[in-house]
Parts: C-alpha cells; structure tokens; sequence
C-alpha cells in the first residue's frame, strides 16, 4: 500500500510575493562629553560629535532623527546622566528605537553595565545601536568579527579610566603640595596668570568687591544684608560672572544671584590673604565615583602663594565676629531649649507659588510668654526682595487646613470604596471579566501553532512538503504565534488593569490607611500630599496625590453605573 502524505495543516497561508517594506528606525543621537564643552579647535567637543553622528544619520536611508540628547560634563563610568535618563525614558514610552553614539567610549566606559545594555536590555527592547567611528552595528553586529570584539573594547576603555584616573590624581596631588592651582575657576576676587595657570593673580574687576564685602561686614552688616545690597547694585554674583565672561556655559548660571551662602563662603576662605586651600572636595575614579568633602584637617594648604587681596588683621577680625555670633546663637538656643522643638512633618513639600523655590521652616520664639511657634518664609524673597514677593504662613494654620482637607478625602474614599464593591457586581463588571476569558482561547492558539510548528520540519524530512512549501509555513506558523503572544499580553495587561483599578488601586489603599487617625502625622503628609503652593494672599494650592487613579476610578464606576441604567 503506498503511503499517504499526511495533513500537515489544514490552513492555508497567505504567500506574499512582493519585497517587504525597508523599515524606517525612530532614531536617536546621544552626544557625551565627560568635562564642559571648551569650544577649542581641535578638541573632541558637543559640536564635532553632533556633527560626526547626525552626518552618519542624514546619510542612512532606514534611518529618521527624532531627537537630539546632550550630556556635556558627564562622567561615562555610570549612566546617572540626565540625557542619558531622558533617552531611555524615550526608549521605553516607544518614541526611539535606535541609538547612534559616536563610538562607544561616548555611551559608557563602564564595561558591565555597556554590556549589559548592548547583549541584553537592547536586544530586549528591539532597540538598534550603532558606534559610528567603533563601525559597531547591532544590526550587522551578529554576523561579523567586530561583535565579539565589543566586550573587550568596553573593557579597554574602562581600565584606560581607572588608569587615568590614578595618574591625573597623582599628578594633581604633587602641584598642589607645590602651592599650584589645579581648579577649573580660579576663587572669585582672582583670575588665573595669562603665563602660568598654575599661579593666581587679582581679578581687577571682582578683587574690589571682595574687599568691600569684608568691609561691610566689619561695620555689622549681616550675610543676607550684603548679599541684598550686591543685587540691588547689580553686581553679577560668581556663577553668573563666569556665565557672562564665557568660562561657564551652562544656562543655570545666567539668572544666578548672591546668595548669603556666597557671602559665608567669600568670608571664611583663606586664598584671599594669599594661602592656596585645595583639597576640600575629593573624588576617585580608582576608588570610587562619588565625590566627598573632606575635614579640614585633610586640607592641603600652601600659605603665601599669591597676592593678597585681604589683610590678616581684616580677616581675623571677620573670623571672630562669625564664632561670637555662633555663640550668642548657641546661647540663645540654650536659654529656649527646654521649649524643644516640633518634628518638620512638611519636610520639602512647601513651595513659593511664584519662584517655585522650596520655603524655609523659621523657628520663632517670644520671650516674654516663652511661646514657640514656626513659619515658612521664601528663601528668594529673603535674599532679594525684587526677586519674588514677600509671603509667609504658620504652620499651625497650614496643618489645620490640610487636616481638614485630608479628612474630607479619607470620607471621599470611604465612599467610593462602596460604590467599588456595587461595581463589581454590576453587568459591566461581568461583561469584562467574560470578555478577558479570551486569554484562554489564546492561549490555545498558541499551543495549537506550537504543535504545528514543531512537525514542521519532520514533514520535511519525510519529503511532504517541498522546501519553499517548508519556508512558507515555518514563517506563518512564526507570524501567528507572534500576533497571539501580542494579544495575549494585552489581554493580561487588560486584566492587570482592571485589578489595579478595583483591588490594588493606590488612591483607595493609600486613604483607606488613614482611617482610624486621629491627628495629622508626618506619615500621612508625605503618603498622601505631594506639593503645597504659597501664594502672596496666603491662599495655598495643595497637590494631592494618586489623582490620575482616583479619575480613572472614577470613570470605571461611572462607566459601569450609565450601562446599567441604559440597560434597565
């Protein structure tokens, strides 16, 4: 009897003869340079890589630009970089599917975690990435040499960091036990010699202020006094003098204003009666990434390695009326300590409603009845009335208020915690959860395509089916179990939804908790508050939070309650 071919599948596959449609990559530059951007010719700056990597993109015919990411001043031995972040949060949302970077040294120097990205979140994530001048495509990556030379590259590139690193502190710690200046910037006051930027020199411009701010503060003038009088004269404070002279490029420095803070600063440090002080802030790629200060102890301090901008008499001076002014605060904190203090339930939620600046906490204390009380003030204000209006508030009415309104959204959730429960009995509430047995029927699909995929190539070889009649099938049994697996994991995240709504919803969980409270407590504060505004009236705008799922909550309820009345 002679055999019979057997059913392979009882479908019939669409063959599609014409060529598949180029597809066209979403794609992203990402630009990093590890110090500021010179701007010198020659130097590998933001400008020429941008220039090298959008030349690259403009020239490829499956590639569109949808976005440009800076990190300028970014260390590539860790990926805590705001571009960086903004990329893969671009990546995630579907925005980017392709990265291009100059060479891979610019993405990471890191070899763990830039292996990581390439061999497993990339590919993951169906995320192209190309490293123009390293000619490193993951596209082409899998099918050639220069892939499996990646690894060691990354490698290469990391020692060649922790290495240069060693040998630049190193060199570092020599000049400045030699009394030479390494910084950046030179301290405000002095500018780097034009011969020798080792060597500090009177700035012409700023060393007259310096000497009029210790000069002012001789006379009693406190810090937020001087500091109020530069800016009303208009006298660029550090960082923005920088800005406005080129040395600093950064935008944040533009508005920059003086700040008592600055003025402390100015005050206490030494290079302005001619000692270098270097050493106050380390940092170690060799042994760690983070940057630390360090006691004073550790100091290297050099006396005598430039001109002086302050007498020693002037500056000791200033010097001792800082320590009797930390005394008599020190004393007065003594003579109210038995008044204690209030724990800060609002730690970093009160905002100005116009700089948008976070308000400071002011202890008051009146002498005559020893009563404590506390305000919120605006920093901006304090340092520059002409900058923001003056505002404040008490806290005891602020935790008067907010207790209230936090009541009425613990009741709100009370309430909606029984319109929930009404809802899960409802029509609607069936129809969706018939609808999600849907999972089921898919779930068979895909076994059912398994099934049929795996018998494949056994036809095959028993001579079946012919090798395109092969091809043919493996690549619609692929597509089908492909689409099924898409569906199927929407109808999961359908469910998902669903149960995060009704029984893991965070709006109802996080008030519901709050029941049986009594008092307002800092735990409440900062689980269920997530900003409050002041304004100059007193009125405070207060942001709440898991507002987007109480809405959603809301509109499922809603939802559910209009079907049953059309439906009765």
């Amino acid at each position: 009897m002679a055999r019979t071919k057997r059913k392979v599948n009882p479908l019939q596959p669409v063959i599609t003869t014409k060529a598949q449609k180029q597809r066209i990559y979403q794609t992203g530059a990402y630009i990093r340079l590890s110090v500021e951007d010179s701007g010198k010719p020659g130097t590998d700056t933001i400008t020429m890589q941008q220039e090298l990597v959008l030349n690259y993109i403009n020239g490829q015919t499956d590639m569109e630009l949808v976005d440009v990411y800076w990190d300028n001043g970014q260390t590539g031995t860790n990926f805590d970089r705001p571009a960086f972040e903004r990329l893969m949060e671009d990546v995630r949302n579907g925005k980017i599917n392709c990265i291009v970077v100059k060479d891979l040294s610019r993405f990471g120097r890191n070899y763990k975690e830039t292996g990581n990205y390439l061999e497993r979140i990339f590919p993951y994530l169906d995320i192209r990435f190309v490293a123009v001048t390293d000619h490193f495509d993951t596209l082409t990556a899998e099918h050639s040499e220069a892939g499996y030379i990646i690894p060691l590259k990354n490698i290469l590139n990391e020692l060649y960091s922790w290495d240069l690193s060693q040998k630049s502190n190193s060199a570092l710690l020599a000049k400045r036990q030699r009394g030479e200046f390494v910084g950046a910037t030179a301290p405000y006051g002095y500018r780097k010699c034009a011969d020798n930027h080792n060597r500090l020199e009177p700035n012409a411009e700023t060393a007259p202020v310096v000497q009029m701010i210790f000069q002012w503060r001789l006379s009693g003038i406190s810090y937020s006094q001087i500091a109020r009088k530069l800016n009303e004269q208009n006298i660029p404070a550090p960082a923005r003098y920088r800005y406005l002279h080129g040395e600093a490029k950064s935008e944040k420095y533009a508005k920059v204003v003086w700040k008592p803070s600055t003025i402390k600063q100015i005050l206490f440090h030494e290079a302005y009666i001619g000692h270098m002080i270097q050493g106050r802030v380390k940092m170690n790629l060799a042994t760690g990434y983070k940057s630390r200060r360090v006691p004073k102890s550790e100091w290297i301090i050099v006396h005598n390695t430039h001109p002086a901008i302050i007498d020693e008499k002037t500056f000791h001076i200033v010097q001792e009326m800082a320590e009797a002014c930390r005394a008599a605060h020190k004393e007065r904190l003594g003579k109210f300590g038995h008044l204690g203090t209030i724990p800060n339930f609002f730690k970093g939620l009160i905002f100005c409603a116009d700089c948008k600046c976070l308000m400071i906490r002011y202890k008051n204390v009146s002498p005559k009845c020893g009563h404590r009380y506390y305000t919120y003030i605006c920093r901006t204000h304090s340092e520059n009335p002409n900058d923001c209006p003056k505002k404040h508030l008490y806290e005891t009415k602020l935790k008067e208020i907010l207790w209230d309104l936090l009541q009425c959204e613990i009741q709100r959730s009370c309430n909606m915690e029984r319109l929930v429960q009404q809802y899960d009995q409802s029509t609607g509430a069936m129809i969706r959860k018939n609808h999600l047995d849907k999972v089921t029927a898919t779930q068979q699909t895909i076994e059912k395509a398994k099934a049929l995929y795996t018998n494949l190539f056994q036809s095959y070889q028993d001579n079946l089916m012919t090798e395109q009649e092969y091809t043919e099938m493996r690549e619609y049994y692929c597509t089908e179990i492909k689409q099924a697996q898409i569906r199927l994991t929407e109808l999961e995240e359908e469910r998902q939804a669903q149960e995060d709504q009704i029984t893991h919803n965070p709006w109802l969980i996080a008030y519901n908790g709050f029941q049986t409270e009594t008092e307002l407590t800092e735990n409440m504060v900062h689980t269920l508050i997530e900003r409050v505004e002041v304004a100059v009236d007193g009125h405070i705008h207060v942001t709440l939070r898991y507002q987007d799922e109480y809405r959603a909550l809301v509109q499922l309820v809603r939802g559910a309650n209009e079907s049953e009345a059309v439906s009765t």
